[in-house]
């Protein structure tokens, strides 16, 4: 079976999170989900981190504002793909800081980087990093993704009339 890591800096993430978790459960898929706080949880940071993958965790997905380092220092521990999602914080400089800390990763530790608070798509990347070994749930992207051509079709034809 595959998982998803879903981990924030903190609880305040949660909302922005939570469109991960829905969109990896319409799949079928997992999902881990904690708080694991990158300043005040260190030691928390570098078991998950270590062990994630000891747990039947497929890709991790780390959310986080402000300097944002939680999704960079998970990529140094961990033999997994990484997503970031940057989090628009009440301690942010609209985001930017958040984007800009998970996008400038040094060679050698990439995070995959989605927009900022695109938890959404973060959810839609790690289902179709496990599609790509699982056919099970490849063909649930594949209906997904005509839900959404079908969707735009739709919205044409009401447009027209």
């Amino acid at each position: 079976m595959n998982k998803v890591g879903i981990i924030m800096g903190s609880t305040s993430d949660m909302p922005v999170m939570e469109k991960a978790i829905d969109v990896l459960k319409g799949f079928d898929i997992e999902v881990e989900v904690d708080i694991v706080s990158a300043h005040r949880t260190p030691e928390k940071l570098f078991d998950y981190g270590k062990n994630a993958h000891t747990r039947g965790i497929s890709v991790i997905i780390a959310g986080a504002g402000g300097a944002a380092h939680l999704p960079g220092m998970v990529a140094s521990l961990s033999p997994l793909p990484v997503i970031g999602v940057p989090v628009k914080s009440r301690n942010s400089i609209d985001g930017w800081d958040s984007v800009l800390s998970i996008l400038q990763m040094p060679g050698g530790v990439p995070v995959a980087t989605v927009a900022l608070d695109g938890a959404l798509n973060a959810g839609i990347l790690a289902a179709q990093i496990i599609g790509a070994a699982d056919k099970c749930v490849l063909d649930k992207i594949l209906v997904y993704k005509e839900g959404l051509k079908q969707k735009v079709i739709e919205g044409a034809k009401q447009i027209k009339r």
